[in-house]
């Protein structure tokens, strides 16, 4: 029972580290930019339902935390949900007489809904904002106090009969580009190849000082995760990285190009998102790579003890496991970023929606049409919630993670 005990912590502790991480920064950005432009708050809470904690601070903020550890929300004054539906003409209308009756003239200037419609919109595109700048903080605190490990892209084994072996690639062949893209790390050409299964990709690689141009097909295959053990079917090519020691470097950017460098890696995952959304709804990718909280929860664990293996005490552990967790806050914070700015009612992008038909109609949307959509979004959402959860059942070997918190 100890065991168990000490296993469920350590595999709970790292998933609401991470997930409270990104969903506080997300819910702050909507916050400190609605208190900048003049919007009165009347709650902000990181989780849903009954409160574990919570306090009012002298501004009249109540401040919270819920028992259910999956999200969280910015109440705006006047809100009448978590979610801050826009009201039509006729209930701001009635809304505005109300305010004014029980708090005089301009009190209503403070509400969120009163506010000019781009002030809304930065208050709503805070959010999201907030998720990417906090990527590129964590990624550049990373790449300048602990450095990245580079791998060259060099072939180190080609699997026989593979997609690989017939196109004529070679051990020892160095990968230059990939469809023009240049190539200067194998996990970068892993990643490239990995979202392009059926597809024809030009390579250019160096053989014995000369180009050789050859054109391979990845494979969709099934297969496993060394990370969390879990499985799902991604493009494959059958080649090996390299095992000669010259092949792997450790480097430490000083703090400018580290900014640089944690753009770019922000900016890579969501090129890559945008790539397996498209894939996915034109039918060329499965939803295999879909994960929700069951899989973030098995991940950060795997990551959170990946990190600390090989340290020689609990001290240096410790550290290895905070600073891996960093690295996958890092990039889970830029997925929650962009997911929210998808044009979706509920989620921020729906929000945005709204907001630029207010802009052109010079009216806020029928508050029936908006109600419908705030409906049809949350369907969607909790579909692909389930459809997520799904798959993370259907991929993670639950027995197995049970029978490990009691090992």
């Amino acid at each position: 029972m100890i065991a168990f005990a000490v296993n469920a912590v350590t595999f709970v502790v790292p998933f609401l580290f991470v997930l409270t991480l990104v969903v506080t920064i997300h819910e702050l950005g909507h916050f400190w930019v609605a208190r900048m432009l003049g919007v009165a708050v009347d709650r902000f809470s990181i989780g849903f339902g009954p409160s574990i904690v919570r306090w009012t601070d002298r501004s009249g903020v109540e401040w919270r935390v819920g028992w259910i550890p999956l999200g969280g929300y910015v109440r705006f004054k006047g809100d009448g949900d978590a979610s801050s539906t826009v009201p039509d003409g006729d209930s701001l209308a009635d809304l505005k007489r109300r305010i004014i009756l029980e708090q005089g003239v301009g009190a209503e200037k403070q509400y969120f809904h009163f506010k000019p419609v781009w002030v809304r919109a930065l208050v709503v595109v805070a959010g999201p904002a907030a998720n990417f700048l906090l990527s590129i903080a964590l990624f550049t605190v990373l790449l300048s106090a602990v450095g990245e490990t580079i791998v060259a892209p060099r072939v180190g084994a080609v699997e026989p009969n593979s997609p690989a072996a017939r196109a004529g690639f070679h051990t020892g062949d160095l990968i230059v580009s990939a469809d023009g893209r240049r190539v200067s790390d194998f996990f970068d050409f892993k990643s490239f190849v990995t979202l392009r299964s059926n597809e024809p990709i030009r390579f250019v690689v160096q053989r014995a000082g000369q180009s050789v141009d050859l054109v391979a097909t990845p494979e969709r295959r099934a297969q496993t995760d060394p990370l969390t053990g879990s499985s799902y079917r991604m493009g494959f090519l059958g080649i090996g990285g390299s095992r000669d020691p010259h092949d792997v470097s450790r480097r430490r950017y000083p703090p400018l190009q580290a900014v640089g460098k944690g753009v770019e890696r922000t900016w890579g995952i969501v090129d890559t998102t945008v790539l397996y959304l498209s894939r996915l709804a034109t039918g060329r990718e499965s939803g295999d790579a879909l994960g929700g909280p069951i899989r973030i929860a098995s991940t950060a664990d795997a990551v959170a003890r990946a990190g600390s293996a090989g340290a020689p005490n609990l001290q240096l552990q410790l550290l290895g496991g905070f600073v891996a967790l960093l690295s996958l806050a890092a990039a889970i914070s830029v997925g929650i970023g962009f997911m929210n700015l998808l044009p979706v009612p509920v989620l921020d992008g729906g929000h945005l929606v709204f907001y630029a038909y207010e802009a052109v109609a010079r009216r806020p949307m029928a508050a029936r049409i908006q109600g419908l959509g705030y409906r049809l979004g949350l369907a969607l959402l909790l579909g692909f919630m389930l459809f997520a959860t799904w798959n993370d059942l259907q991929r993670l070997n639950l027995f197995k993670i049970f029978g490990s918190l009691f090992s």
